[in-house]
């Protein structure tokens, strides 16, 4: 049976009802299932198929204990969800492989490349995409942006709108990276770039993010045009990528200034609106890791389609919490 288990499910819902919306029209009788720490408090467990308590990514049993999860549930397709589980699970493709399993997971070098973001700075300029300017730390430019090179969802990031805001403990925390700051001139971006088993590029839909809570977009409307115009030539550099990649940008668009933030070599939490749009990424995986299919360029998602997002319920009778 060619289950999918997707993993830190949390608030994925709509990653789930994809997948299982995906799976149902192809393999029928085959089940979407979720993993998380706390599957009875986690939403997404609730709409899949069947839910798993997880043990953490960092304990070093992780990697047997999910082979095992998934050998026993017949689980043949893995989608992780969050940045922690990433490179821990590219050391394991082969092994996972070889016991029928496929992990949607890019090459160890290029999640290497992700996390850090001076790696990824580096990446964006060797396939010709522009990066806000790094500083060093004796030769700060104010304003000036910190974060953490190896940070995830905005922790730890802070502005720096005047020398004053620099204090001592930031410039004592070696994790710091100090960058230029981009103006209110700029728009932000995130776009999901689907890529082949072959690590060819097959798909790239922009969104621009028109209002964030808590790191994860609200407000979003996909995007052709200058945006879409740059970086499709540009991410089909990319070596490695394997499944969704979500790349984060600024962009004047009179200016005609582009500058690459960051990348995510996994699923989004505003990849719904690309589903939506068209470009059923879900859908392909499915294609591709259990049906042996060959998913080709795509371009024909709808342009201009707007997200607005809002608080849901999920209820779950009889709970055991």
């Amino acid at each position: 049976m060619a289950n999918i288990l997707v993993l830190a499910a949390g608030r994925r819902v709509e990653l789930v009802e994809a997948f299982k919306e995906s799976l149902s029209s192809r393999i029928p009788g085959a089940g979407v299932f979720a993993a998380d720490m706390k599957p009875a408090l986690a939403s997404a467990c609730h709409v899949a198929d069947k839910a798993f308590t997880s043990i953490r990514v960092d304990d070093p049993a992780y990697p047997d204990f999910l082979l095992l999860l998934c050998r026993e549930n017949d689980v043949s397709l893995v989608i992780p969800t969050i940045d922690t589980e990433l490179a821990v699970l590219a050391a394991e493709r082969d092994r996972f492989a070889a016991a029928g399993v496929q992990l949607v997971i890019s090459s160890p070098d290029l999640i290497g490349a992700c996390r850090d973001k001076r790696r990824t700075a580096a990446l964006f300029r060797d396939v010709g995409i522009d990066t806000p300017t790094i500083y060093p730390r004796d030769a700060i430019r104010f304003p000036a942006f910190a974060k953490p090179y190896d940070g995830s969802r905005s922790i730890g990031a802070a502005p720096l709108p005047t020398k004053e805001a620099l204090t001592p403990a930031m410039m004592a925390d070696e994790k710091l990276m100090f960058m230029e700051m981009i103006g209110d001139d700029h728009v932000e971006y995130t776009v999901d770039a689907y890529y082949n088993r072959e690590g060819e590029l097959c798909c790239v839909v922009p969104r621009e993010r028109l209002e964030v809570r808590s790191g994860e977009v609200s407000k979003g409307v996909t995007r052709r045009g200058a945006v879409y115009d740059y970086l499709q030539p540009r991410l089909s550099g990319i070596r490695g990528a394997r499944g969704c990649l979500t790349v984060q940008l600024f962009a004047n668009l009179r200016a005609g200034r582009f500058a690459g933030i960051e990348i995510n070599p996994r699923f989004g939490g505003g990849y719904p609106l690309t589903h939506a749009a068209g470009a059923a990424y879900a859908a392909w995986l499915v294609d591709e890791y259990l049906l042996g299919k060959t998913v080709s360029f795509f371009d024909d998602w709808e342009s201009d389609l707007l997200m607005l997002r809002y608080d849901a319920k999920v209820l779950a009778r009889n709970a055991e919490v």
